[in-house]
Order: structure tokens, then sequence, then C-alpha cells
């Protein structure tokens, strides 16, 4: 019999389960926590948890604990458990009232049964097949319903043979037992209950958040890869990081919260993209725009070089009646050698409208030449300059494909990544979600953007995502303007980058170090691009 002192002591130990159990992030621990605090409070043997199927039909074993006969099955075991689904009606449709979980469940009803084997109200075959098998005795049983919010039950806390005090034998579950586990029972579903919830509600945010990113991707397919490999690699190398125990990194930690708050900021770090323009995202090459604009340059070649054999014939003409075959033949040689040096002008625009390399003075001058240096009538039949001051600032990008204005306009999405997550009224655990994916662009030597922080000033987290931004960026394979880069070629810029205070050393040492980018290559790159690295 339970005495004063001893009931108090187990109330205690009730309210500290229950403060345990609000603090469970995961489903499954959960579970597992809350049957072997059932098992500890009343000193049971055995003990089963189920749950109530989707569908609302049947009843699945989550957890199985059996002390005497050390079976654990289900929960963070790992191992299956591999008992049917126990269905909650007959195949007429009526309450299946046979089996004790399952009349429990569907009358929300708790059972007390203090012998399975006298017990005329249940069918317990199974239960003696199971004895029979293993060598066991199932004698009392205690089914209590779990309930969330609304009344609806969710599951079931089975105990098996409850354990005199300080003994092995097996004796009924007291009053007290029964209260006890209808209290923890009630405090677990409510635990529960509130893990699904938060679980459901992260869930829709996360796809809210991937629902942006498809947006982006829509808009332009070149930056949907991006938006999901970024996240993969930042986590990569944060849990690598967390893990190290020697070095300058050794005191960083994260936990389940921590890596939570990194991932959903990872996942937006470039949601502000969706307001940048589709033609600035997606320039292939310097004189695109909606098009490529390089065609109406070929066209106009074409019309000089047709003037140039106007002319040509012209002046052969002019010749006309005294024929001076010589100089019909200058003429002609004059004119073709004009064509074909309209010809290599055309395919070194066509080269550089491309941007894959540097240009150099020499290329820069060039350029300027035939800008300024030809000239064609255009459709108003007005002598210009054979290329206007957008088409030349275009054509003479030094490297890349855009110019320093739409460089500017793709620089804005990270003003408006910033600006679109200070709006929102973020939890305090995702607090620093601005902070981590609006540092991505900055340097360790303060000369990044959009706040020119330096090292000291940015947070291990958006630290991390730099690196994983740049890496990914140089071994992109879906960009417009450049093929991805095998993995020696980009560590080879990386290791630049690190030298130059661009990128943390620190953690870059642990990205070469730990062989973080293999991983990622192994995931997310192409087989071509997997090369030997130099250390």
């Amino acid at each position: 019999m339970d005495t004063i002192e001893n009931l108090l002591e187990r109330l205690e130990q009730l309210n500290d389960i229950g403060a345990s159990l609000s603090r469970e992030r995961d489903i499954t621990p959960l579970l597992e926590r809350i049957l072997l605090a059932a098992k500890a409070l009343t000193n049971a043997d055995g003990g089963t948890i189920y749950r109530v199927t989707e569908d609302g039909h049947y009843l699945r074993f989550e957890i199985v604990r059996t002390d005497s006969l050390q079976i654990a099955l289900g929960g963070t075991t790992g191992k299956p458990i591999t008992f049917p689904n126990l269905p909650l009606r007959t195949e007429a449709g009526a309450p299946n009232d046979s089996l004790v979980a399952a009349h429990c469940a569907f009358h929300c009803r708790t059972v007390n049964v203090a012998d399975a084997y006298t017990d005329p109200a249940f069918d317990f075959s199974g239960t003696r097949r199971f004895d029979l098998t293993t060598g066991y005795r199932s004698k009392s049983f205690l089914t209590v319903p779990m309930k969330d919010h609304a009344g609806d039950v969710i599951g079931v806390l089975q105990l098996i043979n409850a354990r005199a005090p300080g003994g092995t034998e097996v004796v009924p579950f007291s009053l007290s037992d029964q209260s006890l586990v209808e209290s923890l029972a009630s405090q677990a579903a409510i635990a529960l209950t509130n893990r699904n919830l938060i679980s459901q509600l992260e869930n829709l945010f996360e796809s809210l958040i991937q629902l942006i990113n498809l947006a982006i991707d829509e808009k332009s397919h070149y930056t949907g890869g991006h938006c999901q490999r970024v996240p993969a690699l930042t986590l990569m190398l944060a849990d690598t990081v967390a893990q190290t125990t020697e070095g300058p990194m050794a005191d960083f930690r994260m936990d389940e919260r921590d890596r939570y708050e990194l991932k959903i900021a990872s996942l937006l770090h470039d949601c502000g993209k969706i307001t940048t323009p589709v033609h600035v995202v997606d320039k292939a090459t310097k004189m695109q725009t909606l098009y490529d604009r390089i065609g109406l340059i070929d066209t106009r070649f074409e019309v000089l070089k047709r003037d140039a054999e106007i002319a040509a014939l012209r002046a052969q003409l002019a010749l006309r009646p005294c024929v001076d075959a010589a100089a019909e033949a200058r003429i002609d040689e004059a004119a073709q050698a004009e064509r074909a040096a309209m010809d290599q002008d055309r395919d070194f625009l066509r080269h550089s409208n491309v941007g894959t390399e540097a240009m150099d003075e020499s290329a820069m001058e060039r350029i300027l030449r035939i800008a300024s240096g030809r000239r064609w009538r255009n459709p108003a039949g007005e002598s210009v300059p054979f290329l206007d001051e957008d088409e030349f600032e275009n054509l003479s990008i030094r490297t890349g494909t855009l110019t320093q204005s739409e460089r500017a306009t793709i620089n804005y999405h990270i003003i408006s990544t910033i600006k679109m997550l200070e709006h929102l009224p973020w939890p305090k655990h995702l607090k620093r979600v601005p902070e981590f994916a609006g540092g991505h662009h900055e340097r360790m030597d303060g000369k990044g953007y959009p706040k020119g922080l330096k090292r000291d000033e940015m947070s291990v987290q958006a630290r991390i995502m730099g690196i994983a931004d740049i890496f990914e960026a140089l071994t992109a394979s879906d960009r417009p303007y450049k093929k991805g880069m095998t993995l020696s070629q980009a560590i080879e810029i990386m290791k630049r980058f690190k030298a130059s205070g661009h990128i943390d050393p620190d953690l870059f040492d642990i990205f070469l170090k730990e062989r973080v980018y293999a991983q990622y290559a192994q995931e997310f790159l192409e087989p071509w691009q997997i090369d030997d690295v130099m250390p």
C-alpha cells in the first residue's frame, strides 16, 4: 500500500517528468520518454505505446519494452517492430472490444486488468501465444488512452506486470498507479500534440520558404539549384566545425535549435533575388537583355559589307567605258580586305560578348576603335557610330557579363533579403536568421557588402555561409555564363580568397582538412568535376 511519503515522492517525480517531456523536440525520443517514465512510476516490467494511424482505423506499435526479456523495439533503438497493426473495428464495423488496447482507444477509457489469464472481458490469446513462445508470464495490464487537447485519442499507453516494491513479484496495478499513469498520459498527450503542432508549423514554414525558392527557380532556373545546394553545404561545414575539438574553432558548438536556425537562414539567404529582374539574373552574355543583341551588331556588319561591296561596284562602274583591269582589281582587293576586316571585328565582338575571359587593354582599345571608327547608316538614314553608348558599355565589361549598374542590381538582392527577413516576427530561437542570411557577402577584410563588416563583427554562422555560397558558385554547372569548375580549380581560387582576406581562414582550413568539399562533391557535382585536390 502506498504511503503518503511515497505518493508525494511519485507526484514530484511525475512533475519532473512532465517538465522534461515539454522540453523534448523529437517525436520518437518523446514517445520513448513517456513509456520509460510510466514504467518507472509503476515499477512495471514491460510496456507498449501505440499510436492511432493517420486514417484512424488502427493502432500502430511505436515502442515496445520488456525488461526481464531484454526486449527493446522501436524508438531510438533502431530495431523495427514487425507486429501487425491492431484494428479498432471488426470487419462488420463494430468496435473491436475484444482487444484491450483497441477497446481503450475506441471508448477512451482506462482498463486495469489484474490477471490476463483469468479476465473474461478481453481476448488475450495473442498474449498467451507470446508467453508460450518466450516463457514469459503476462499478468497485470494497465491500459490508458492518450487524449489530445480536443479530447481525441491519439494513442494508447499500456503497462504490463507491475512489480512489488523492492521485489520481482508481479502484482496488480494499484489505483494510485492508475491515477498517476492517467496523469502522465494526459501530460504526455499534450506534449505529443504540442510537438506535432510545432512540427506541422515548422513544415508549413519550410514549405513557404521552398515556395519562395520555387518562385525564384521558375523565374530563373539558374538560381533554383543554388537555393538548395548552399543550405546543404552550409550545414555540412557547420556540423564539421561544431565537432572540432582543437584549434581556433574548438569552442564553437550548435544544439538542435542552433542548427535549425542556421538551416532556415541558409534556405532564405537569397530570398531577395525574387525582386531582381530576370534579364539581369540570367544575363548570359554582355549584350543580353530580353534577347542577345549581338545579332543586331551582326546585321550592322552585313550592312557595312553590303555598302562596301556597292561602293566597290560603283567605283568599278566609274571606270567604264574605259576598261582598266588593274584598277578594277585593286578596287576589288580593297573591298575584299575591308570585308575581311569587318569579319574579324565581328568575330572579335562575338567572342568578347561571351565574357568568359578578362578583357585586357588592347581588347578595350579595339572595341573603342570599332565603336567610334566605324559608322553605319541607321533605318532613319543617319550616319551614326557603329556602337551606341549602351552597347559600348556592355561590350567593354572587363570580366563577366554584368555592367556596374547591373552588378549593383544583383548585389541589391542581399539588401532586399535583409529587409524582407527583418520585417518578420521571428521567435526567440530564430532571431539571428536575418544576420546569418544577410552576412554571406561580407568579407573578412571589410570589403564586402552590404555593410562592410569585418571578421570580428560577423557571426561564425555567417562566415560559414559565405564559404558555402562562394564554393557552390564556383562549382555550379547550371550558370548561364560559365561551366562548373573542377574541385581542384575551385579550391585553388578559394585558397587565394583566404590569402586575400575574402573568406575566414580558420573555417576554410577545416573545410580542407576534413574534406567537406569531397562530401559535397559526391552529392552535388558531376563526375568529371571530381578530381584530386592538393593539400
